[in-house]
């Protein structure tokens, strides 16, 4: 039961699939699904989005623009007020669709979309239900983590350079997700490099193996989690103990802050252990699933 469609943010024609639970009679109700940064929506969605499905919900999981199939020149440009954009327009597409309930919507994100989830579902009445798996809360502090203090302050330094020449009217510089160990690169970690090798491996996946250095400095400037306190509607954080791109301690510290109704659930692995194929998939995919189920 899963179609391609399409739909426009910003100009551009942003891409994915609509799943429908059979047998379905009445308006059901829909959750929005989207990938982290730089990621697609081959790369290990599919999976989360055919439990949601039988458990009687539409799901929605698309491209952003510049990646995957959507449109966009600037391939690998990840701006996150764009690609919030693309989550609000996504929901717009969703709630006028036939034997849709527009009343009872829900977002889903991963990673750098677990942060988009928290930042529009907290501003957004359309959005009723909210689950965040490995978001992104305090970009600046993990690049930090990343590259350390000094890493840190050649960023800003290239940053600064890159805007000049943008400014002039020159592209922005490339920079690679994942690179050999050693070799300068957005996620330097081997279980990155894993995981994103081994989950895009064909060109079906539309994956490309790098971003802009705007990008970075848009991302340094993101608060994903400014208004989880304002957000008065059910949230659920799935979290890695061992993550080592989003600490756990960002993630404790940034649930104490928010309303109830809602949920933590720590898994003992790393970022990327709650994917396919990976030890805690099913267990996150079902906490979600009936959380879904219960709310919305």
């Amino acid at each position: 039961m899963r179609t391609d469609i399409s739909f426009h943010s910003g100009g551009s024609a942003c891409r994915g699939w609509l799943y429908r639970p059979e047998g379905a009679t009445g308006d059901v109700p829909a959750i929005v699904m989207s990938h982290g940064f730089s990621a697609t929506r081959h790369m290990g969605l599919p999976a989360f989005a055919e439990r949601f499905c039988a458990a009687g919900f539409a799901v929605l999981v698309f491209d952003y623009r510049c990646l995957g199939d959507s449109d966009g020149d600037e391939r690998g440009r990840i701006v996150p007020q764009e690609q919030h954009d693309d989550l609000r327009a996504a929901i717009g597409f969703i709630a006028a669709q036939p034997g849709i309930d527009a009343a009872r919507i829900g977002l889903w994100g991963t990673s750098y979309s677990g942060g988009h989830v928290l930042f529009v579902g907290g501003l957004d009445p359309r959005v009723k239900v909210i689950v965040a798996q490995v978001p992104a809360l305090a970009v600046a502090r993990s690049l930090i983590g990343f590259v350390g203090a000094a890493g840190f302050a050649a960023y800003l330094a290239a940053f600064t350079h890159d805007f000049a020449r943008r400014n002039d009217g020159a592209p922005s510089a490339r920079v690679p997700i994942v690179a050999a160990e050693g070799e300068p690169c957005v996620f330097p970690s081997p279980e990155a490099r894993d995981w994103f090798v081994t989950s895009a491996p064909g060109p079906e996946a539309g994956w490309v193996n790098h971003t802009t250095l705007e990008s970075l400095a848009r991302m340094a400037e993101y608060t994903p989690a400014a208004f989880i306190d304002l957000a008065a509607k059910p949230l659920l954080l799935l979290a890695a103990e061992h993550d080592g791109i989003i600490p756990i301690d960002q993630v404790r510290e940034v649930f104490a802050r928010a309303q109830e109704p809602k949920a933590l659930e720590v898994y003992a692995c790393g970022h990327f252990g709650l994917y396919p194929g990976r030890p805690f998939h099913e267990a996150a995919a079902e906490r979600a699933a009936g959380w879904f189920e219960r709310y919305l």
